[in-house]
């Protein structure tokens, strides 16, 4: 970093994040999450499926009286979804997501046809619970191999080229 990036910037340094601060040379970070990134996406799919699931509700239902109270509670439903990506990495995230799909599965109560979607979800969302956590184990497994293979490997000092002169 140079005095010209904080002059562009007003004069502020710029901003670390505890990792950031925490690195030195040489250290390697853990791999991500398959559990996390299999789960987002879940609940990222079902963020949509609730937004079109709104509209359909609402279409279905607009000369209802609760009908913009459909919408408006599976977009909540969908913000919920997006916002509860950021806290998977804490068990409150999956605790949530698990509600959040039987939450899902209640939208039968509107159309039927979305028990069948809820299910399919559902199982989804199972699948990237139980898989993911076991991906991460085997993930982990392998990288702390990988890391002791690496501190028992280190390179030998090279040889002074002065020292080794054979005649020929």
């Amino acid at each position: 970093m140079t005095a010209q990036d904080d002059a562009d910037r007003g004069g502020r340094p710029r901003r670390q994040t505890r990792a950031q601060r925490e690195w030195r040379p040489g250290m390697t970070r853990p791999p991500r999450s398959v559990r996390v990134m299999f789960g987002s996406a879940v609940l990222s799919l079902e963020a949509l499926l609730m937004f079109f699931f709104g509209l359909m509700a609402w279409g279905l239902h607009q000369n209802e009286w609760y009908a913009w109270w459909l919408f408006g509670g599976s977009l909540g439903v969908s913000v919920l979804l997006i916002l509860t990506c950021a806290l998977l990495k804490r068990p409150v995230g999956w605790w949530l997501g698990w509600i959040l799909q039987f939450i899902i599965l209640a939208g039968g109560l509107v159309e039927p046809y979305m028990y069948f979607v809820g299910v399919l979800f559902l199982a989804c969302w199972w699948y990237a619970v139980v898989k993911g956590r076991q991906l991460d184990v085997e993930k982990m497994e392998r990288w702390r191999a990988e890391e002791r293979l690496a501190t028992e490997q280190e390179p030998s000092p090279p040889e002074n080229d002065h020292t080794h002169h054979e005649e020929s």
